[in-house]
């Protein structure tokens, strides 16, 4: 086993939330009177919603607030479950868990929803701890996120590692000073992921635990 504490990113790592969350986007600038495909908003899937309605519609702070209010309304009661755990990911966290891994969520998602997914999928007791941003936008940082995780949990850094499909996930884990695993089978591309220079990068969940269960001795960490 290479690490003891294992944090997962949920969108796009954990579970597989396009339809729901580009759903969700497409009903809140049909409020603006924008109208988008779903395959042209995959973009939003991993970031922080702030963070994206801004920089790809230019919108003001007003209109972010309530371009996310929008997102929220579907989201809540249809977005949410318009979702899917990757293959194999339930049995290979509860495999993780056997080999002695503790195991968290480091989310730009609201920890009110990500809370709810993963109770959703019945996957909530294999995480010791569940960090997400605020409803109000805050501590929606990757990087800001990761460091809670750490000081609250009280894990060192070189026992920890992170695991996400989009730069955020892996520059959150290096401005933290925790190795990071980038996931393929998400929403980042392989160039995204190879630019943050993660200490590997898998293509399936089966190789991923392959990876975090192999010893310690052979990590170049």
């Amino acid at each position: 086993m290479r690490y003891n504490h294992i944090l997962f990113d949920l969108d796009g790592t954990l579970t597989d939330p396009g339809v729901g969350i580009t759903k969700s986007v497409q009903y809140s600038l049909h409020k603006f009177g924008i109208e988008e495909e779903c395959d042209a908003l995959k973009s939003f899937i991993g970031p922080p919603l702030q963070v994206s309605f801004r920089e790809k519609y230019g919108f003001t702070e007003e209109q972010v607030t309530e371009a996310v209010a929008y997102y929220r309304e579907y989201f809540s009661e249809h977005g949410i479950f318009e979702n899917e755990l990757y293959p194999a990911m339930k049995e290979s966290l509860l495999k993780l868990m056997e080999a002695g891994c503790t195991l968290h969520v480091a989310t730009s998602k609201p920890t009110v929803f990500a809370e709810r997914i993963l109770h959703h999928f019945d996957i909530m007791s294999c995480f010791k701890s569940v960090a997400g941003s605020f409803l109000d936008g805050t501590r929606s940082d990757k990087s800001e996120i990761i460091a809670h995780v750490l000081q609250e949990q009280g894990i060192a850094a070189v026992d920890a590692i992170m695991i996400g499909d989009r730069k955020h996930d892996l520059i959150g884990a290096s401005n933290n000073q925790i190795a990071s695993i980038g996931v393929a089978y998400g929403y980042g591309t392989l160039e995204e992921l190879a630019a943050c220079e993660p200490a590997v990068i898998v293509n399936t969940v089966q190789e991923l635990v392959d990876w975090l269960l192999e010893p310690a001795i052979t990590s170049a960490f």
